[in-house]
């Protein structure tokens, strides 16, 4: 069978693959330690699984609107507008299965064949992914160890010309937890209104976030009509098989993206926008116990992984992600996390998994216990150590 050849140009996401690795070496009878997959590893809140329940036993396990529930439009609107200082209207909100949907719609609707989308490298896969597939040109810009992996504007500068038409951001970033600072955003979005394109802006991990402040560059003076904002529940309430996301959009690309949404998976389940709901509106102090946790994970793992030898780690600002330099080991950090896994049972990922730029890196999620964490750094060592 002859495959469109659309098909060859788009990519995945390697933590899958890895994780499909390790459950088959569990299957064999060896314990693996999961550190590859991008999930907290907290249980969903218990008055979101009851309000799904309720929403269910109430009949809503039909159709819904495209763009989603109205009451969940609303309290998205004002939730975006509180935390991003913004003046959102619910008609610019779209409720979306998922983060992965707002991305590959921004790029269905803005960007042509032969246009390019500048992009951060390393970074989320399926950026690169949903550019190609749409038939444009992805532009990487390299994000550097010595600045702590925040984008330097002077190569966005270098890169924007007459045929960019979109910028994608992420802070925090997956997959270094760096943050973007305001003057980062500030100077970028001088770019953008400069050059007349739009910004995807990835703030999927703006709840989590530990030693700075969540900005967003919708929330600058001339960006609110530049900038789609996709966030969502998944990594915030412990919800990533939920599938449940959105984007806000400036009014003029509503229309298109709802049209995408009909087309493609009519709407997003009702009976989960409700939990969704109940998670916007009820308590938070399960998010706030979350990110403790996740911080005090984070302070044990860097400096666990800073004193094995060969190995150098700069610190997380958020997201639950810790991106450590093997570059001074004898193997790349493909060989690295493969030997990791088949003879030491740790399941991480190499950083070339996000582009070019990871090459040289791991990916370790710390959404896993202390525990564990504690026991994945004796083998990580070990591995180390049979280097030498």
């Amino acid at each position: 069978m002859k495959l469109a050849s659309r098909m060859t140009r788009i990519g995945t996401e390697t933590a899958f693959e890895v994780l499909a690795r390790a459950r088959a070496l569990e299957a064999e009878g060896q314990k693996v330690i999961h550190l590859e997959i991008g999930e907290p590893d907290f249980p969903t809140p218990r008055h979101i699984i009851d309000a799904a329940y309720r929403a269910m036993l109430d009949g809503y396990t039909h159709y819904g609107p495209a763009s989603g529930l109205p009451e969940l439009r609303r309290a998205v609107a004002r939730y975006v507008s509180e935390t991003r200082r913004l003046n959102v209207d619910p008609d610019q909100v779209v409720i979306t299965p998922g983060g992965k949907p707002v991305i590959f719609f921004t790029v269905l609707s803005l960007v042509e064949p032969g246009d390019e989308v500048i992009l951060p490298d390393p970074g989320f896969p399926i950026y690169e992914s949903a550019v190609s597939f749409a038939g444009g040109t992805p532009v990487p810009v390299p994000l550097r160890e010595e600045r702590d992996f925040r984008l330097d504007v002077a190569d966005i500068r270098a890169r924007l010309n007459d045929r960019t038409r979109l910028i994608i951001l992420n802070s925090p970033h997956n997959p270094t937890g760096s943050v973007l600072t305001p003057v980062d955003l500030a100077t970028i979005a001088d770019l953008v209104k400069q050059h007349d394109v739009y910004v995807l802006s990835d703030e999927i991990y703006s709840r989590i976030i530990y030693d700075a402040q969540h900005h967003s560059i919708a929330s600058l003076p001339g960006m609110a009509d530049r900038t789609i904002i996709l966030d969502g529940f998944s990594k915030t309430y412990a919800m990533t098989g939920w599938r449940l996301g959105y984007g806000v959009f400036p009014p003029d690309l509503v229309p298109g993206i709802i049209r995408l949404m009909v087309n493609s998976v009519s709407c997003t389940a009702t009976f989960v926008q409700l939990a969704g709901l109940a998670a916007l509106e009820g308590p938070q102090d399960c998010v706030d116990a979350m990110v403790a946790e996740f911080r005090r994970r984070r302070d044990f793992l860097v400096p666990a992984l800073n004193d094995i030898p060969g190995i150098s780690c700069r610190q997380p600002q958020g997201a639950f992600y810790a991106f450590p330099s093997v570059k001074a080991l004898p193997l790349s950090s493909r060989e690295f996390a493969d030997r990791l896994l088949s003879e030491f049972g740790v399941a991480v990922l190499s950083g070339d998994a996000f582009g070019a730029g990871g090459r040289g890196f791991l990916r370790l999620s710390y959404a896993n216990s202390l525990e564990n964490l504690e026991r994945a750094i004796g083998r990580f060592r070990r591995a180390v150590e049979a280097l030498s």
